[in-house]
C-alpha cells in the first residue's frame, strides 16, 4: 500500500493525502480542529516523562502545539523538503524567531538591501537596540562578495529571493558557501519560492514561510512557519519560539491544511496565469520593463531557471520614466478586479503601487520609472488583462 509521504508520489498526490487519517479510515476525511491549553497528565511520573520530550511532538501545554499544529508541522516540512517545521502566529513572527534564535549582542548580521519592509523594522528597530548590528548588502552580491562582507562576528547571513517589491533573484548556493565557510548560519524568506525552491538543497539552513499567502490561499489566516533540516538547527529554534511564547492559533492552523490540499493546482493556475498576463504587459507601450523572474528578460532569469521549478503569481510592473507615482495610484484606482492592499497568495488578484514600500540603503534599485506590484488570483486572464487595459488606456499621452 502506498505511504502518502513517499517521495515518488506527486506533490498533489503527497498534498491530498499527507496529514490525515487515510483514504482507507472510517471517518470524516478531514481530522478535527484540537483546541487546548490546559494538558491533563494521569501521573506526576508521565508529566516529568513528557516534559523531557519537549523537543518531539508530544503533548505538554497548549502553548506547545496540539494535534492540528503537529499536522501542519509535517506538512510544511515536507512541502520545503527539510525534516521539521515550527508553526508561529505570523509571517514576520517567523522571520524574528530565528533572527533572534542565531544573535545576541555584539553580533553581526547581513541581509539583503531588497528585503521585506518588517524585516527592516526589525533589524532597525528591536535588534538594533539589543546590541546587534546590521549591514544590508547589495542582493546580487556574489560568492567572494559576500565573503568581503563577512566579519568575525557575522552570525547570521539572512536571504530574500527574490526580493520584496524588486524582485531580484539571490545566488544562494554561492551566497551559503560564503557564510558556510565562516561559520555563519544561512536564513532564507522562501515564501516566493514556496514548493518551488527547495530551500535546503541550495545550502539554506532556516528556511522562513508566510503560511498567510499561498498555504492559506484564501486571505483568510495570519500564519508562519520555520523550517529547519537538521535536529541542531530544530533546537536551537525550537527553544527560541518557546522562550519568546510564540504560538499560532489551531483554528488558523486547520485552514491553512484544509489550503494545502488545494495548493498544488492553486500554484500551477496561478503560476501559468501571472506568466500570461505578464508577458502581455511586456508589450504595452506604457510598461518600461517586467520585474518577473521567469521572464528571459529579468537580469536573473538564468539563477531562476536554475534554481526554481517554476515560478509564482507575484511580480512587479515598471511604467515608463514618463509617468509618475500620482499615474502609478491612478491605474490601480482605475482597476475593477484587482484590490488595493497588502499580502498576496490568495485566490483575488492585487494592484499595489510599491513607491512607499521601497527603502534601500546600500544600493538603488535603478527601477526607471513607477512600479507596480501585480499578484495574479483565480480569474480568467482574459478578463484581467481587459481590466488592465482599460486602466492602462487612461494613463494620459
Amino acid at each position: 500500500m502506498a505511504d502518502p509521504t513517499d517521495k515518488q508520489l506527486g506533490f498533489a498526490t503527497r498534498m491530498s493525502h499527507h496529514g490525515r487519517a487515510g483514504a482507507k479510515a472510517h471517518g470524516f476525511v478531514n481530522p478535527p480542529v484540537h483546541r487546548g491549553s490546559t494538558v491533563l497528565f494521569p501521573d506526576c511520573e508521565s508529566r516529568k516523562s513528557a516534559a523531557k520530550q519537549r523537543y518531539e511532538q508530544v503533548l505538554t501545554y497548549g502553548t506547545a502545539g496540539g494535534p492540528t499544529h503537529h499536522m501542519l508541522e509535517d506538512m510544511i516540512a515536507e512541502i520545503e523538503g527539510g525534516t521539521r517545521a515550527l508553526i508561529v502566529g505570523t509571517g514576520l513572527a517567523a522571520v524574528m524567531v530565528p533572527l533572534l534564535a542565531y544573535l545576541k549582542a555584539g553580533d553581526h548580521c547581513l541581509i539583503p538591501d531588497s528585503v521585506y519592509g518588517p524585516a527592516r523594522n526589525l533589524a532597525d528597530g528591536l535588534m538594533k537596540g539589543w546590541g546587534i548590528e546590521t549591514t544590508y548588502y547589495d542582493p546580487n552580491v556574489d560568492e567572494a562578495g559576500m565573503r568581503a562582507l563577512i566579519r568575525p562576528n557575522t552570525k547570521v547571513v539572512y536571504t530574500e529571493s527574490p526580493g520584496s517589491h524588486t524582485f531580484e533573484v539571490q545566488d544562494i548556493p554561492a551566497i551559503a558557501r560564503a557564510a558556510h565557510a565562516a561559520g555563519a548560519k544561512v536564513l532564507m524568506d522562501n515564501t516566493w519560492g514556496f514548493y518551488n525552491f527547495q530551500p535546503f538543497e541550495h545550502g539554506v539552513d532556516v528556511s522562513i514561510q508566510a503560511l498567510t499567502k499561498y498555504a492559506g490561499g484564501h486571505s483568510d489566516i495570519l500564519l508562519g512557519s520555520v523550517a529547519v533540516n537538521t535536529p541542531e538547527d530544530w533546537t536551537v529554534v525550537k527553544t527560541a519560539a518557546s522562550q519568546l511564547g510564540q504560538f499560532a492559533s489551531p483554528d488558523d492552523c486547520w485552514l491553512c491544511l484544509r489550503g494545502l490540499r488545494t495548493l498544488p493546482v492553486r500554484l500551477r493556475q496561478q503560476a501559468e496565469a501571472g506568466l500570461v498576463v505578464a508577458r502581455w504587459l511586456e508589450g504595452r507601450p506604457e510598461v518600461l520593463r517586467l520585474l518577473h523572474p521567469a521572464l528571459p528578460s529579468h537580469p536573473q532569469h538564468a539563477l531562476y531557471a536554475r534554481d526554481f521549478a517554476a515560478p509564482c503569481s507575484l511580480f512587479g510592473v515598471v511604467l515608463q520614466p514618463r509617468y509618475s507615482e500620482a499615474d502609478a495610484e491612478a491605474v490601480c484606482d482605475n482597476l475593477a478586479l484587482f484590490g488595493i492592499g497588502a499580502s498576496w497568495g490568495g485566490y483575488e488578484s492585487l494592484a499595489l503601487p510599491t513607491a512607499t514600500s521601497i527603502t534601500r540603503t546600500a544600493k538603488d534599485p535603478g527601477l526607471g520609472g513607477p512600479a507596480i506590484r501585480i499578484h495574479i488570483g483565480l480569474e480568467e486572464t482574459a478578463d484581467l488583462i481587459a481590466d488592465l487595459a482599460q486602466a492602462l488606456d487612461r494613463l494620459p499621452g
